[in-house]
């Protein structure tokens, strides 16, 4: 992973166009070719990304500031970022990561609606478990009755910050013209009401889910123990 920190002004240009003007920010270069923007607020959640598959080009303007090109390789969308001074700059190996563990019931949920999708909506269909992003696993990639994609987040007890995980998908996935629309279930067995409302404003489904009740679906004939 390579981190700078650098004074820059960003813009996005494809399926949407973004402008971030000159300011001191965090740039993480990741080995998957993903680019993302980060300040010093906001959490985990960066300003502006370009997920992979991307390629990276360093250069210079006319003027002689540095500049940053990272082109997305399935569509034409562009990041384009321009250095006014660097600060720092540093690339650090991480090795392989072995992934978010997640506690007995919330993992063996996850896994109850992906065995048993109509809990989530009749006619819900599983695509696949643990859909990779440039910044980390979906829970499930489900496709609704009229074929459009859905993004599930599947937590025990569901408040803001899985909100605002589930968030950040589907505003990744979104950018994927093969997934796009795609919107949004938070599923959990208890839902703060903080974060239904936040769900909610943002356009994401609830789910409340009985975890007892799947587990009585479940079929014990085709387990080892």
């Amino acid at each position: 992973m390579r981190l700078v920190i650098a004074r820059c002004q960003v813009d996005y240009a494809g399926r949407l166009t973004a402008h971030l003007p000159m300011a001191t920010r965090l740039i993480l270069v990741k080995s998957d070719g993903s680019v993302s923007i980060h300040s010093d607020d906001r959490a985990y959640k960066p300003l502006n990304w370009m997920s992979p598959p991307a390629t990276l080009r360093e250069g210079v303007t006319e003027d002689g500031t540095v500049e940053w090109t990272v082109s997305a390789t399935k569509t034409d969308d562009t990041l384009r970022i321009l250095i006014e001074e660097l600060l720092h700059d540093s690339s650090h190996d991480l090795g392989v990561d072995p992934g978010l563990q997640k506690d007995g019931v919330e993992k063996h949920l996850q896994e109850l609606l992906a065995e048993h999708p109509t809990t989530l909506g009749d006619g819900m269909s599983l695509v696949r478990r643990e859909y990779m992003t440039a910044i980390g696993p979906v829970d499930l990639l489900c496709k609704d009755p009229g074929g459009g994609s859905v993004a599930v987040e599947v937590k025990r007890r569901g408040e803001i910050d899985g909100v605002e995980q589930l968030t950040r998908y589907l505003e990744l996935m979104n950018r994927d013209p093969l997934l796009a629309p795609v919107r949004g279930i938070f599923a959990a067995q208890e839902i703060k009401p903080q974060a239904r409302t936040l769900a909610t404003d943002r356009g994401i489904e609830c789910r409340v889910v009985d975890y007892d009740a799947l587990r009585g679906m479940e079929d014990g004939s085709l387990r080892l123990f």
